[in-house]
């Protein structure tokens, strides 16, 4: 698989599957990044979260490559920008 055909799957999970499944990325991100905090008693930004969840997808990478990590790791990298 192509590059750009990676991130044309990248971009409709960010605009149109994961959106009408979880809401718009910024509430989602906020609410996950407050859930982190208060477990970890550590202030996690929404930036962060989707830093987090792009670490968790390139730890499954190492492990075992696979199109679905690969995807969802640039959907997440895109998500931080935008909810920075």
């Amino acid at each position: 698989m192509k590059a750009s055909e990676l991130l044309k799957e990248a971009q409709k999970l960010v605009d149109e599957d994961r959106q009408s499944s979880y809401g718009e990325p910024e509430e989602s991100f906020k609410r996950l990044a407050k859930l982190w905090s208060a477990y970890l008693d550590v202030e996690i930004t929404p930036h962060d979260a989707c830093v987090m969840m792009t670490l968790l997808k390139i730890s499954r990478l190492a492990y075992k490559p696979s199109k679905d990590s690969s995807t969802d790791g640039a959907a997440y990298l895109c998500l931080a920008h935008q909810v920075s």
